[in-house]
């Protein structure tokens, strides 16, 4: 008998499909692994320049008043996407007590897509060629932290904005918000992502101390994540203040559409920016063994192989952060092109051959 104890979805696919599905499984988890660690660069790059940016701005005494359409008083919300075709430099006027020669030369050295992606590698590079990540698995309380912060801070900005709805189908009006959309299909990709752990659970699952509580983990960690996802998107699109801004205002990083001297928005950045730190290593090594190890048939073959793919990936975030840094776009088609083979097509094909070669496929 085969031990299957181990087996990961890929390894499933290989053994019904033969070399076709061991290859075709092994591209479509590298699209769900790589598009993830992508959206990790967008976000983290987003991350760290509102973090370098307001550190800057309260050491040198600086005010950035943002020249956006906005909602007044203490909180706040903007709308930076009005301001597209603007030039980034008449996006803000900048009220200083320092040196306006220095304001210029950071704005110039420290920049969201031109410089900071590439601030990152010499972070993350070395981090990802470590050959255990056990080390950053301790630090996955972080993530922890994060989300019950970032639940507190929607929460708090909710409860002082109130509930902006209007769903009167009969007025004109362009804060009408309506209950069907015919984009709506752009949320299974989204949703497929977010969820998608189908190529590696075993992995994530193995070092258990009780592994007859498996299931029960998962379907409770799938829980919490899913009501975190609902709670947070519900509550951030019905707070959003319209009027006067649209609901077609919120950012995809809805911390976008606070000012960058909101301490609220500071911190859950910088708890964020941490997790993701820790947390991209793990993807790192996800997708280093599902590779690797189907081409040499070891995880760590060597330092040079290992750091050859890991510079593929991180060239696709820089790139990525530095010409295309749409992370709902990516999210979308990535999560699409994974979840119709993982979520869709293969466990169907697997479980009709399974019954085939049992006898029991009946029309």
């Amino acid at each position: 008998l085969t031990d299957t104890s181990n087996w990961e979805f890929p390894d499933v696919c290989k053994y019904y499909f033969g070399s076709f599905g061991q290859w075709s499984s092994l591209l479509f988890s590298m699209v769900s692994l790589v598009g993830a660690m992508v959206v990790y660069w967008v976000l983290m790059s987003n991350f760290l320049f509102n973090t370098g940016k307001f550190i800057y701005n309260i050491v040198h005494d600086i005010n950035v008043t943002d020249l956006v359409p906005g909602t007044n008083g203490s909180n706040k919300v903007i709308c930076p996407s009005a301001a597209s075709g603007q030039p980034p430099q008449n996006r803000s006027v900048m009220f200083s007590s320092g040196n306006r020669t220095g304001f210029e030369l950071f704005e110039e050295w420290w920049d969201k897509s031109q410089t900071v992606p590439f601030y990152l590698i010499a972070i993350l590079l070395p981090l990802l060629n470590l050959k255990s990540p056990s080390f950053f698995a301790k630090f996955n309380v972080l993530g922890t932290v994060s989300v019950v912060y970032l639940v507190f801070m929607v929460t708090v900005k909710a409860a002082h904005l109130g509930i902006h709805l209007e769903f009167n189908w009969f007025t004109e009006n362009e804060f009408f918000v309506p209950e069907f959309r015919i984009l709506f299909p752009q949320l299974t990709g989204v949703l497929t992502l977010a969820f998608f752990i189908h190529n590696c659970v075993i992995t994530l699952l193995q070092n258990n101390r009780n592994q007859e509580n498996n299931v029960r983990d998962l379907s409770i960690a799938y829980f919490l994540v899913g009501l975190t996802y609902l709670y947070v998107g519900v509550i951030i699109f019905a707070s959003f203040p319209s009027p006067p801004l649209s609901k077609e205002c919120i950012e995809q990083n809805f911390l976008d559409n606070f000012p960058s001297d909101d301490i609220m928005s500071f911190v859950a950045r910088i708890f964020l920016l941490f997790q993701m730190m820790t947390v991209y290593p793990l993807l790192g090594y996800l997708a280093r063994v599902q590779l690797l190890k189907q081409f040499f048939g070891n995880a760590y073959p060597s330092l040079f192989h290992v750091l050859i793919l890991n510079l593929a990936i991180v060239g696709a975030g820089v790139a990525m952060a530095r010409f295309y840094p749409n992370i709902g776009g990516i999210i979308r088609y990535s999560g699409a092109t994974c979840g119709l083979a993982f979520v869709f097509v293969y466990p169907s094909l697997i479980y009709m051959i399974s019954l085939r070669r049992a006898g029991q496929l009946t029309w």
